[in-house]
């Protein structure tokens, strides 16, 4: 099963959890804060990570961690979860997709526009509006650059992408040079 597959499961799974108790803003960002936590302490990371390292140590680590820390309820018994099925590093994942679940449940969507050259401020709320309009919710938009992409975006709206580059559609035409 891919990583991004367990990290829907969980996240959605969470999501159901701190919308009936109203913990929406404190798991999220006590979540973050135990990304940072696992991913910034290599040795940490490499524990939880390690299958010769037994389940009760790793569990003793991380009841260690969360006395320390104070998290709530719904975060501690989270983390003791992804530890039993054996999935803390994959936080980082799981926290993206929580975002993302909480963010379409309220109405809001996610996407990346990656373009050759910095967008203008007339394009961006242009691009705004056609995927509002393509998706029926508000979008959230994040902007990058890639000068290899050398003309036009590439849109990446969930796990849709649309790609408008022009060194696509080079590689597309070189395809059919070949092949014909």
């Amino acid at each position: 099963m891919s990583v991004e597959t367990v990290a829907r499961r969980y996240a959605a799974a969470l999501a159901d959890v701190v919308t009936k108790t109203n913990e929406i803003d404190s798991v999220k960002t006590e979540l973050k804060t135990w990304e940072q936590i696992i991913n910034s302490n290599a040795d940490l990371h490499a524990a939880f990570r390690n299958p010769a390292i037994s389940y009760a140590d790793k569990e003793k680590v991380l009841d260690n961690l969360i006395g320390k820390t104070q998290p709530t309820k719904t975060t501690a018994n989270f983390l003791r979860i992804l530890l039993r099925n054996d999935r803390l590093t994959e936080i980082k994942e799981i926290n993206e997709r929580f975002a993302g679940v909480l963010e379409e449940r309220s109405g809001v969507v996610s996407a990346e526009i990656t373009s050759a050259r910095p967008l203008s401020e007339m394009e961006k709320a242009e691009m705004r509006t056609n995927l509002e309009k393509l998706t029926g919710k508000r979008i959230n938009l994040n902007f990058a650059t890639d000068e290899s992409l050398i003309g036009g975006v590439v849109t990446r709206l969930g796990s849709t992408v649309y790609d408008g580059s022009v060194r696509t559609q080079l590689e597309e035409l070189k395809q059919q040079m070949i092949g014909s």
